[in-house]
């Protein structure tokens, strides 16, 4: 028991005042709290580029009915059992012109090597639509398809021909009004063109003076003239016609590429790859889970891509032991590689099937190319 006298008065302790230290480091902590609070919804001028789904060319995807259906069918040859995977990559953007990432979402990014963060003007130029930009991935997916299966074929010794075809036309194309979707360009200015390459070359050695082209439409062949607008790619000028155009082949066989809302030409080579083992006996990769990306051509030249970083941490989390990589890449490649994840670097079709020919058979995989720094 405590016995007090009711006289006495006790004094609270007096409460200790805070130091100047500990008060301007509250000020501060509050003023960072609200500046950071501010700039996470201030608008940016960058998008985020991340791994995106990940798709197994000798496997079956969702077709646009919701139905699963192979990735590569084929009609009018024989087929084979194939196994493992050959896997194509993908990436996701984050962000577009009407909404971008935060800044605090930015630097997130910025620390994971598995994403990168990139200028709004190099995924979505300005001037270009949203419409616009999916018209013309849709417009490379297609013609990806195109040539991967060209160059599939004509290694195994089928004879295919080839002719460009207007896929779409561009929002004010100069040659709107004169050229219609599904024509055919047979020459341009007298010389034969078969390849978007070589009609882009003759028109920019006109410098924009009009280019006589001959056509065919609904079978019948005709001569048009489009004269050809200025624009700059990497500081440099060119002149364009705005067409987006898709190379047509006369294949001896059906083979059909289902895949849903992925647009690019990147998968090119893992389509040609997945092609190739349908149509021949055994396992191409040995059973194995391979994964890459490059463009291909019907000559079997496989050319660079964008977002490569990316692809190889989506083919490390997909399972992925190995990975074939352009070798015009490379530079992006060196010093970026994910542990756990072998990469080859490959110039043609010839050296991804000299890598899956070494994986099957087990054969000296330190005996082919990778990449190197310089």
């Amino acid at each position: 028991m405590a016995l007090f006298d009711e006289n006495t008065t006790i004094e609270p302790a007096p409460r200790e005042r805070m130091s100047r230290r500990t008060l301007a480091g509250i000020w501060a902590l509050a003023v960072a709290m609200v500046v950071l609070l501010i700039i996470t919804f201030l608008p940016t001028s960058y998008v985020i580029q991340q791994p995106g789904p990940v798709y197994n060319t000798l496997g079956s995807t969702e077709s646009s009915d919701g139905e699963e259906v192979p990735l590569i069918s084929v009609e009018g040859a024989e087929t084979f059992p194939t196994a493992g995977a050959l896997d194509l990559l993908t990436v996701q953007v984050q962000g577009n012109r009407e909404r971008t990432p935060s800044w605090f979402e930015l630097a997130t990014a910025w620390f994971d090597p598995s994403k990168a963060v990139l200028p709004l003007e190099a995924v979505f130029p300005q001037g270009q639509t949203t419409e616009q930009r999916s018209e013309e991935s849709a417009a490379m997916m297609v013609d990806s398809q195109h040539e991967a299966t060209a160059a599939a074929l004509t290694e195994l010794g089928y004879d295919v021909g080839a002719q460009l075809s207007v896929y779409s036309l561009l929002e004010d194309s100069a040659a709107q009004g004169v050229l219609e979707d599904g024509d055919l360009i047979l020459e341009a200015n007298g010389e034969e063109v078969s390849e978007v390459a070589d009609l882009r070359g003759i028109i920019n050695d006109g410098g924009g003076a009009p280019v006589e082209l001959l056509i065919e439409r609904d079978g019948q062949e005709q001569t048009v003239e489009v004269t050809p607008t200025q624009s700059s790619a990497d500081g440099e000028t060119v002149w364009l016609i705005g067409v987006n155009l898709i190379t047509e082949y006369d294949f001896p066989i059906d083979v059909t590429i289902q895949l849903n809302n992925v647009g690019g030409p990147s998968a090119g080579m893992m389509f040609a790859l997945g092609i190739i083992d349908t149509l021949t006996p055994g396992e191409l990769n040995g059973g194995q889970q391979v994964a890459g990306t490059g463009t291909i051509t019907a000559d079997g030249t496989v050319g660079p891509i964008g977002g490569i970083r990316q692809k190889m941490w989506g083919a490390l989390d997909a399972g992925a032991d190995w990975f074939l990589a352009p070798d015009a890449n490379c530079d992006e490649v060196v010093g970026h590689i994910p542990d756990g994840l072998r990469v080859f670097s490959v110039e043609d079709l010839d050296d991804a099937l000299a890598v899956l020919d070494a994986v099957s058979e087990d054969g000296d995989l330190d005996a082919l190319p990778t990449c190197t720094a310089g």
